[in-house]
């Protein structure tokens, strides 16, 4: 992981996702750079591992990553894929302080903004229009993550892999399919027969 010099232009989205929510001052935006740091990271490099605690939240500039975790046979499961102007997170560790039970690794050479969690917390205790933002930027997440296990729940495969690619078109060019697989569930083969029906 190479950390490099703070550029305002890599900044720009990661200022338009929050503007979207809530007008963001010059001083917020001071603040975010200030306590971040711009890091390139090649592919395949785990950024968490379990049993580690993960206190670094990341906003993906450039590049895609996975989270996914490990049975007891060591069989790996994807559980999200994550693109530009996604937020890269191990939610649990991150909030409670403790050992993870997932990975975070990068799936494409990735360019990330990279905030640790007390520089988070002291924006937010000092910057009061920030915990809006980051509030309502929460809540999105959980949404998105309570639409991903109704997926799993209560479709077929088939289905899974519609919604999938309905709101992730860009899936089938940059998720190799055997990762696509393991997050619908599914054995590579059955994902091969789905995709010839079509």
């Amino acid at each position: 992981m190479t950390a490099i010099v703070n550029s305002c232009g890599d900044y720009e989205n990661l200022f338009n996702l929050f503007n979207a929510i809530y007008p963001l001052s010059e001083g917020l935006k001071s603040e975010i750079i200030k306590n971040s740091e711009i890091v390139e990271v090649k592919k395949k490099v785990r950024l968490l591992r379990a049993g580690e605690r993960g206190n670094t939240i990341y906003f993906i500039v450039e590049g895609a990553a996975r989270i996914y975790y490990l049975s007891k046979e060591g069989k790996e499961t994807n559980t999200w894929f994550l693109f530009e102007n996604e937020l890269l997170i191990s939610v649990y560790s991150f909030y409670t302080g403790n050992p993870s039970f997932e990975y975070l690794e990068t799936v494409e050479d990735c360019k990330l903004i990279a905030v640790k969690k007390e520089k988070l917390d002291e924006m937010y205790l000092n910057i009061m229009e920030f915990n809006f933002s980051g509030r309502k930027l929460t809540e999105f997440y959980h949404m998105r993550n309570e639409i991903q296990a109704n997926d799993l729940r209560m479709y077929s495969a088939k289905e899974r892999y519609e919604h999938l690619i309905q709101r992730n078109p860009q899936l089938l060019q940059r998720i190799s399919l055997g990762h696509i697989a393991s997050y619908l569930g599914i054995s590579q083969e059955t994902l091969s027969r789905i995709r010839r029906q079509k």
